[in-house]
């Protein structure tokens, strides 16, 4: 698979096999992203991959903690900014919508939230949970870098015929997943990736992207 298509093909799957993803795949993966831009070389980021038992029990613990209707544990970074304004919100609004339409989750649905967060706490269905970490001394560039290291990982996964989607969902149960990983309090919890083979049958969503010349301004050419 050439670059382009694993740009091209990349998408947030929310609906996984229980195909186990083989552990040598997942270490060539890693290792070829290590090669991921770090400014300064710092590679800020600490990865914790989890699978097996010790998965399945997390999301057994995060997805009673959903259906409590836990709000969770306080936030340490926020997911949004507020006041998000057009197009920004237009552009969340919209992929929004496509996206748990698709789910089978009516918007006016008022069991909604809890809904999406069960969900989302069963990493929809994904064998496989990479939990990304930073210290928490590193400021905005290395969380950049992270970004960087993650796209790298997934462009990776792809070429690895398996596909991806990036949670930040997880930071709502982070208490949680510190514990079931072993992360100290130096550490501050990014997000979680699923991992997985894509579930047969389940129709595919791609969300809608702005045009090149929305987000691109040229000068000098």
């Amino acid at each position: 698979m050439d670059v382009y298509e694993a740009v091209d093909s990349r998408r947030a799957v929310r609906a996984f096999s229980d195909q186990p993803v083989p552990k040598d795949v997942l270490e060539r993966v890693l290792t070829a992203a290590t090669r991921a831009p770090s400014s300064g070389n710092l590679q800020p980021w600490h990865l914790y991959v989890v699978t097996g038992e010790p998965l399945a029990e997390l999301k057994r613990t995060a997805t009673a903690r959903a259906l409590a209707g836990d709000p969770g544990d306080e936030r340490e970074y926020p997911m949004y900014p507020d006041g998000l304004a057009s197009p920004y919100l237009d552009r969340f609004a919209a992929a929004a919508a496509q996206r748990y339409e698709s789910l089978g989750i009516e918007r006016e649905d008022p069991d909604r939230p809890r809904k999406i967060a069960t969900l989302n706490a069963e990493a929809f269905g994904a064998p496989t949970v990479l939990f990304c970490y930073l210290d928490r001394t590193m400021g905005p560039g290395q969380w950049a870098d992270a970004g960087m290291y993650l796209q790298t990982v997934m462009l990776l996964l792809r070429a690895e015929g398996l596909h991806s989607c990036p949670q930040v969902m997880w930071t709502v149960y982070r208490d949680t997943v510190s514990r079931a990983v072993g992360a100290d309090d130096g550490l501050v919890l990014f997000c979680g990736v699923s991992v997985g083979f894509e579930k047969e049958g389940v129709p595919q969503v791609r969300t809608g992207r702005a045009d090149m010349t929305e987000t691109v301004s040229f000068v000098g050419v």
